[in-house]
């Protein structure tokens, strides 16, 4: 027997609107425990009038939301003890260091004394700011003030983060430390994360499933290849090909592997049309030739490609 498990966040037709305008329309939503979900959108797609809506912050106009099981609005209190909220923009006391933002907020939480002084360690060294604990707020770049934010939602250890543009504004190196703490945080100590972010590569490397949202509809939902097809349909993989030698027989002998339609040279390239993602194929057929192999990329598969395929469509159809 099956046993089916309730979504940890979930919405029904969930709306919101201000006056005529409607911020979020009719949103179907469900996010497992321990995954990653990435809200992707541009600014003023209604990414943050959701969350807001999921923390109980704004009443919704119509439908339903329950996170772990709770509705916001009618048990706001239950779901603060569960979720945890680092927004884009997070404000500290300049005048304070990092350790004493940290133990006000534990103290607000309920936590004191020497089992707040030991989580406040704790949660330092996970996001990497043991080092500069005692430095002034003031004195922290922007990365580090997001760690910071991201270590005073690990005090209360919730089972759901919430994060809206997490990576806003830092530099690629801390962006990336970020994302890693993300990905440390599901697979460690199977948080269920929900990040909205309109950073479209950075939502691919850490998202185990994502929600397009535009105009306050989600217009497709699911992992990468689920995306691509909703989107943009059978239409066929190419396959980006280089290699390091010259070849004139290359194009002909790829057309000859089962699968592939058409072969086209494009400057160093080779453009594969294939039926399928045959990039294993393709690989292993061309290193047993004894070709150098330099690039292999599927188009399309991107969040980018994907992104700029929907609004293309949409042009086309307008």
């Amino acid at each position: 027997m099956i046993t089916m498990v309730e979504p940890i966040i979930q919405t029904e037709n969930l709306t919101k609107k201000y006056g005529d305008f409607c911020a979020v329309n009719n949103l179907n939503l469900a996010i497992n425990k321990g995954e990653v979900f990435g809200l992707l959108g541009p600014n003023g797609a209604g990414k943050t009038t959701t969350i807001l809506m999921l923390l109980g912050l704004t009443e919704p106009t119509s439908g339903r939301v329950q996170v772990a099981g709770f509705d916001p609005i009618r048990n706001p209190l239950e779901v603060k003890r569960v979720v945890g909220f680092l927004p884009d923009r997070v404000g500290f006391y300049e005048d304070l260091t990092g350790r004493e933002n940290l133990l006000y907020s534990a103290e607000l939480n309920g936590l004191k004394g020497r089992k707040a002084k030991e989580k406040i360690e704790d949660v330092l060294e996970h996001v990497g700011l043991a080092h500069a604990a005692d430095k002034k707020a003031h004195t922290y770049s922007r990365g580090m003030t997001q760690r910071l934010g991201l270590a005073e939602v690990l005090l209360k250890d919730p089972e759901i983060i919430i994060m809206d543009e997490p990576t806003l504004g830092i530099d690629p190196e801390g962006a990336q430390e970020m994302l890693n703490m993300i990905q440390a945080l599901t697979k460690e100590h199977n948080k269920t994360i929900l990040l909205s972010s309109h950073l479209l590569y950075q939502v691919q490397q850490v998202c185990d499933r994502i929600g397009i949202f535009v105009k306050g509809q989600m217009i497709a939902e699911g992992p990468m290849k689920t995306l691509y097809q909703q989107l943009v349909g059978n239409e066929n993989h190419i396959v980006e090909l280089e290699i390091k030698e010259d070849a004139d027989d290359l194009a002909e002998f790829l057309r000859k592997i089962d699968g592939v339609t058409r072969v086209e040279k494009a400057k160093a390239y080779y453009l594969v049309h294939c039926n399928e993602d045959l990039r294993s194929a393709i690989a292993a057929a061309v290193c047993k030739r004894g070709y150098s192999l330099l690039h292999l990329h599927l188009r399309g598969y991107s969040l980018d490609d994907i992104y700029r395929r929907y609004f293309q469509h949409q042009e086309v159809s307008a």
